[in-house]
Order: C-alpha cells, then sequence, then structure tokens
C-alpha cells in the first residue's frame, strides 16, 4: 500500500492514494490555510470511520444478514501539548436492516473493534476508546439503544 501527500500553495496539500484516488487537505487559516480541503487529522477520523463500518456490512452481509444502511459517527478529542494525538474516541454506529438482530450486530461491532479494523487497533494504542450501537429494524420501526 502507498500514498503520498504533495504541496500544493498555502498550507494546501493533495493526497493521492495507491488506487488513483485523490484528496485535498489543508489548514485553518490562522494556520496559513485557506480551508479549501480537509484537516489530516479528520482524514484520519474518516479513515476510522470508514474501517469499521466496512467491517460491519461485510460481517453482516456474510451472515445474511439484510443490512440496508450503517452510519458510524466518530467524536474525538486531543491532547492539548504536541503532539496533539488522539486522546479519546467515541464511535457511535447506527445500522439499519430487515429483521436485524442485535446480536448479530453487536458481534460484527465488536469483531471489528477487537480484530478485524486496522484504524480502531491503532488507533485504541493511544485513544481511550468508546462504542455505542443503535439498531434499526425497519420491519419493525423500532429503535433498539
Amino acid at each position: 500500500m502507498k500514498a503520498r501527500a504533495s504541496w500544493v500553495e498555502g498550507m494546501a496539500f493533495m493526497g493521492e492514494a495507491g488506487s488513483g484516488h485523490a484528496v485535498v487537505m489543508d489548514g485553518a487559516p490562522e494556520y496559513g490555510g485557506r480551508n479549501i480541503g480537509i484537516r489530516p487529522m479528520e482524514m484520519l477520523l474518516i479513515g476510522l470511520a470508514g474501517c469499521t463500518g466496512f467491517d460491519v456490512v461485510q460481517i453482516l452481509k456474510k451472515g445474511r444478514e439484510a443490512v440496508t444502511g450503517c452510519d458510524v459517527e466518530v467524536e474525538a478529542e486531543r491532547a492539548s501539548e504536541d503532539p496533539k494525538v488522539f486522546t479519546k474516541i467515541h464511535l457511535a454506529y447506527r445500522v439499519t436492516g430487515k429483521g436485524l438482530a442485535r446480536a448479530k450486530v453487536e458481534r460484527a461491532v465488536t469483531l471489528s473493534k477487537e480484530k478485524y479494523c486496522s484504524a480502531s487497533i491503532m488507533l485504541g494504542a493511544t485513544a481511550e476508546m468508546s462504542y455505542a450501537l443503535d439498531v434499526i429494524d425497519e420491519l419493525n420501526q423500532v429503535a433498539a439503544e
């Protein structure tokens, strides 16, 4: 796996992945940026949400569960001094499907955080990780928290 970031101007960088996809990253104006792209540390959180969400959907699909939606919201706190690593990360999963068994969704989330999600495991080395799960059964339109 490869990636690179090339300086464009000011504090803007063009990030390019080995897969051929690109993204613009930039800093806030107070740090010399023009606010034209996502912050690099935000990219880490988006990567975490995508990594674990991918796992959960894949695990549920392999288990023949009728999953129709998966949203993962991430909130994080950072250290006040450099290096400003993440110290606390909270992931809130909202998984929707038809006839979803809460136990199977919980199992998918647990497998992701303990075995499959590389991002979660790496970030968990420096941050206190917490989780919440909301399972929505479209057949009964009931939220189970």
